[in-house]
């Protein structure tokens, strides 16, 4: 038992032991007659458009691939998604469903199915999970269909719209993730399996801000080469010295630079220069003109411009830093770098460390279509449209990397991430819809050689690491376009905390002082920084016997 604990612990640690109800008793709840008013009819609304279709055309179309009534006048890939959707199986059994909804991962569930229930139709809660409970009993398991068969109601009212956002929400990747951290939770009582330990004393708080006063220079830098005009903030402090690594930022999808500039101004207040550039073919403003139909949402060169962009910006700090009377002259260590990205900035930073994009995989993989892909995934998949099947675009300047909630389960093929030739941190967020921490994160960080590191913070979502000034309109969202139940701004306080205590003593083991900050990269530390809406975990390997439970979720 001690053996099975430690090692399922330390790869996800990642709920505290629930008192659940059994499944007998909940179902009772529920009602045992429920079947008896089961949905037989469904309304689908799409603006103005209404289409009243029976569970047993829906059952037909899953078969038939052909869509009943008005609804074949939607477009292409609304009835391919359409089809998709209700052809998907969630990987849950009756038990394992019952559990998760009586998680706070599951309250936000519900409430993103209640989105896309028609105003006319809400229900409530206790149908809601009266529909996903009984659906699960189903013989092929939990679907859309076996839900609205055994939702309890003779109508179900769904808003079209609303109904694709959650679905792609809720991906198959993410329910495995959910599925697999309810198979350890039995293991992680901390007091019949893990007694306390004794106090650590911490020498200081890493978390709290430097001495230096942080100031900010805005470039705008033009690589003609590329064509590619990049935009950099760079934070900065007279406390700055050629002795610390320049620090790079990489941004997330369709997003800015500043997606962690509570991050930038810490790191900077003890001495660091960090450039935080913004990616022109997938920031914020390449979406609105994808959105105006002035240009793709991606283009699959992208995944090649992205770390180039890191590595032209490295160039033009090694001119700068030999630019007489410029302020940062002879304090920018270019040679001695380090990468810090989110989400597909992420997979930006690993493979500037050395992964190597594989793409044979990920062309089969996307063309085939086959179950509901997250977002993450669906970013991976512009991909397959590069020429070659494998890239190297490590910058040998690189010498650390951190990847928050990074893209790898694609794009890296099988074997990409054992080319990483530097000490890699991978963050990964339990309740992630986005990229979902099992596919993403715990199987690709298996294959990264060491030195490295696992950070998993249960509870967080896809934006909690991200600064507040950039998720403001995701606050009080019950479901959102990018990733539903988001938790962001004063919730996730705790995550940006820990976040900028690991960050920076990672950064100090670049430098003379690395021995004063490693303790702050252990376990001891990250059990020690937990909170209760956050605990945090962090390993530096996956056990064999565990890392044969995280397969046997994925293979599913």
């Amino acid at each position: 038992m001690g053996k099975i604990w430690r090692s399922l612990k330390t790869v996800a640690g990642l709920f505290s032991a629930l008192a659940l109800p059994a499944v007998g008793i909940a179902l009772t709840q529920l009602g045992a007659n429920t079947s008896a008013i089961a949905a037989d009819t469904v309304v689908v609304r799409f603006g103005l458009f209404t289409e009243s279709i029976s569970v047993t055309e829906l059952q037909k179309a899953v078969k038939t691939g052909k869509l009943p009534g008005s609804l074949q006048s939607l477009s292409e890939e609304q009835r391919r998604f359409f089809l998709g959707a209700l052809g998907m199986n969630i990987p849950m059994n009756v038990v394992t469903l019952d559990k998760l909804i009586n998680t706070q991962i599951g309250t936000s569930i519900l409430s993103d199915f209640a989105t896309a229930l028609a105003r006319k139709d809400k229900a409530g809660v206790q149908a809601l999970r009266s529909g996903l409970v009984l659906g699960s009993t189903a013989p092929q398991g939990l679907s859309i269909l076996s839900f609205i068969a055994a939702y309890p109601s003779k109508r179900l009212e769904i808003d079209l719209p609303k109904a694709w956002v959650v679905t792609k929400n809720l991906n198959t990747a993410f329910w495995r993730t959910q599925q697999f951290m309810l198979a350890i939770a039995p293991q992680l009582d901390p007091i019949t399996a893990h007694p306390r330990t004794p106090q650590i004393a911490f020498p200081f708080d890493p978390s709290q801000p430097g001495s230096a006063q942080v100031k900010v220079l805005n470039l705008s830098l033009n690589d003609q080469k590329r064509d590619r005009k990049i935009p950099v903030d760079i934070y900065w402090s007279t406390a700055a010295t050629p002795d610390k690594p320049v620090i790079v930022f990489s941004h997330g999808f369709a997003s800015v630079r500043t997606d962690l500039r509570y991050l930038a101004e810490h790191l900077a207040s003890h001495g660091y220069v960090v450039a935080a550039l913004e990616h022109p073919g997938s920031n914020a403003a390449n979406i609105d003109l994808a959105l105006q139909g002035k240009t793709r949402v991606m283009k699959p060169q992208e995944f090649l411009n992205r770390p180039q962009d890191i590595s032209f910006v490295l160039d033009e700090l090694a001119k700068l830093n030999q630019t007489a009377n410029y302020p940062l002259q002879g304090k920018l260590a270019t040679t001695n770098a380090m990468v810090v990205g989110y989400s597909l900035g992420g997979g930006t930073a690993l493979a500037l460390a050395g992964a190597e994009l594989q793409l044979e995989h990920l062309k089969q993989r996307c063309k085939k279509n086959l179950t509901i892909l997250s977002l993450g995934e669906n970013i991976q998949c512009i991909a397959q449209e590069l020429p070659e099947n494998s890239y190297q675009l490590r910058d040998p300047r690189i010498k650390q990397a951190i990847a928050f909630n990074p893209t790898t389960s694609l794009i890296f093929g099988e074997t990409g991430l054992t080319k990483i030739q530097v000490p890699t941190i991978v963050l990964a967020g339990s309740a992630d819809k986005t990229t979902p921490a099992l596919t993403e994160q715990i199987v690709g960080f298996d294959k990264i050689p060491s030195p490295k590191s696992l950070v998993g913070i249960i509870g967080a979502t896809h934006l909690s690491v991200k600064d507040p000034s950039t998720t403001l309109d995701q606050v009080g969202q019950p479901n959102t376009p990018i990733s539903g139940g988001e938790v962001v701004g004063e919730q996730a306080a705790d995550v940006r905390k820990y976040v900028k205590a690991i960050t920076l003593a990672f950064a100090f083991q670049m430098t003379p002082e690395a021995k004063n900050y490693a303790i702050f990269l252990t376990p001891d530390y990250a059990q020690f920084a937990s909170t209760a809406a956050f605990p945090f975990r962090l390993i530096t390997q996956i056990p064999p016997d565990a890392m044969a439970v995280v397969k046997e979720f994925v293979d599913k």
